[in-house]
């Protein structure tokens, strides 16, 4: 009963995450939509990896292997934010 209990929260966190999604895609937020977006995203990719990967229960290295993928992530994130915000810097 513990398991059914730990997957309808999950469900619940992401149902919520979702209409946070929709409300954030009209809510006036300027230039912070996308880090509010990616940052919506990312709690949805942890509540999915944690409780339906069941990386909860795994070792070391499996979730060694978890942090290294968001590390590359936030990399990628980074660097992506870095080439928005240096595009108009020359006035085209």
């Amino acid at each position: 009963m513990k398991a059914a209990r730990i997957i309808l929260f999950a469900w619940a966190a992401l149902l919520a995450l979702l209409a946070l999604t929709v409300a954030a895609s009209f809510a006036p937020l300027g230039k912070a939509l996308p880090f509010v977006s990616y940052g919506i995203a990312m709690a949805k990719t942890a509540i999915v990896a944690w409780i339906f990967m069941e990386l909860r229960v795994r070792e070391g290295l499996q979730r060694l292997a978890l942090a290294a993928g968001f590390v590359w992530l936030a990399i990628l994130f980074v660097l992506l934010f870095a080439d928005n915000l240096t595009r108009g810097w020359l006035g085209r």
